[in-house]
């Protein structure tokens, strides 16, 4: 098949739609298909394929609501020339989805949409726009969702849609098959005897939990045991800046340069770099450090970890919970997305208890957190069973490889059901 997808952004920039989207399509090219990515114009992209997956970048911008700048109509002409068997396009709010909806009913090829959980659905600025969506919905030819109950699968219930599937997302079994190495704790300066929480996710100014389960790793009872709470992220930038990933190095020093050029990021008495700063200058054996770790080191620190924590307040379906599973992590995460769902599909983690707001914000309690992460870390037998049974359910379920599979099936469904 000659499939083509179209994503906001694509490898190099980083990010959970680029990384489901970037491990699909290279499988599926060793499948036997060709696979063209229709994404954002990046100055820092310097090829135009990568692992056999062709990328045609438009220098286009925004979405409906904050409105489209750019060459619309070239990714436009581009999509209706038609020359692919099947189009997915991935996410709604953004350009590549919205630029195409004046014009959906002339793309001459099956169409599947991936909504991406509707993020902005009970934001006030959005309500127009989301009044459109279910009869946009109704022109796809088939919905792809991650999760079995939020929001996007449900407005598809809620107004009949039957032509859908439910794909989980995963892990690579290429990164995490990896063996552990046993010194990687010694080389960054970790005691082997502490016990390491690591957390994963871009430092958005507070989006990604990092303040509550900074409070809570200060506030949690790990008896005498050293402890070490790992945030990694990068520093957010916009799309169109060039992404940087920063090589590991010792962890203390790395982490005293990395806060001095976050501060005009994140400044004030609660801030995160603020919290990290009065862990580490208490008298417990607490410490808490801010990294970027490259992709080689980031899968090590999840296997020398032992326990994930995740306290973001707003997102889908987290790779980083399928990520903590393959490598055999467990993981503790408050009710976000679908990742109690998660939870129960790989049976690798437990979910500490949160309220959800009216506009669907997780409100972590860095107190409730603080108590689960304490009760955790002093179960052991549990916490190592959580872990053994994540990675399980990973490599029966939840590779890439094996949900290539279910994408590449679906395709062949659609295309063929619209043949005939």
């Amino acid at each position: 098949m000659r499939i083509l997808l179209a994503c906001q952004l694509y490898h190099p920039s980083v990010g959970g739609v680029q990384e489901v989207v970037r491990q699909v399509a290279e499988r599926l090219v060793l499948r036997g298909h060709q696979v063209t990515v229709a994404t954002s114009r990046l100055p820092e992209r310097r090829i135009r394929s990568l692992n056999g997956v062709d990328i045609v970048e438009f220098d286009v911008d925004g979405n409906a609501v904050r409105g489209l700048s750019g060459d619309v109509a070239k990714y436009r002409r581009f999509v209706l020339a038609g020359d692919y068997d099947v189009l997915m396009v991935k996410a709604a709010q953004q350009w590549t989805f919205d630029a195409l909806v004046p014009v959906m009913d002339l793309v001459p090829a099956p169409k599947i949409f991936v909504p991406c959980g509707f993020s902005a659905l009970h934001e006030p600025a959005y309500a127009d726009y989301y009044r459109e969506i279910p009869a946009l919905l109704a022109k796809f030819d088939h919905l792809i969702f991650y999760a079995s109950d939020y929001r996007d699968i449900n407005m598809a219930r809620d107004h009949q849609l039957g032509q859908f599937s439910i794909v989980p997302n995963g892990a690579s079994e290429r990164e995490f098959g990896v063996p552990r190495d046993p010194g990687f704790r010694r080389r960054i300066g970790i005691d082997e005897a502490a016990f390491v929480i690591l957390t994963v996710g871009t430092l958005t100014g507070g989006m990604k939990g990092h303040r509550e389960l900074a409070r809570a790793f200060e506030l949690a009872d790990f008896g005498d045991r050293p402890s070490v709470l790992i945030l990694n992220g990068n520093v957010y930038a916009a799309p169109r800046a060039p992404i940087r990933r920063t090589l590991l190095k010792s962890m203390r020093g790395y982490a005293r340069r990395l806060l001095r050029r976050r501060r005009a990021v994140s400044a004030g008495a609660d801030s995160l770099d603020a919290i990290v700063a009065q862990i580490n200058k208490g008298a417990t054996r607490k410490r808490a450090v801010i990294v970027d770790l490259n992709r080689d080191n980031l899968v090590q620190a999840y296997m020398n970890s032992d326990l994930f924590a995740f306290a973001s307040n707003i997102e889908y379906s987290p790779l980083v919970l399928y990520e903590a599973a393959a490598a055999g992590l467990p993981f503790l995460t408050v009710p976000v997305g679908n990742a109690a769902e998660i939870a129960e599909w790989t049976g690798g983690g437990l979910v500490c208890p949160a309220p959800v707001d009216d506009r669907g914000y997780t409100r972590v309690d860095p107190v409730v957190l603080a108590d689960h992460l304490g009760r955790l870390a002093a179960d052991g037998p549990r916490l190592q069973a959580l872990g053994q049974a994540g990675h399980n359910a990973w490599l029966q379920r939840f590779t890439w490889e094996t949900i290539a599979g279910q994408y590449e099936s679906i395709f062949r469904d659609v295309v063929e059901r619209t043949q005939a």
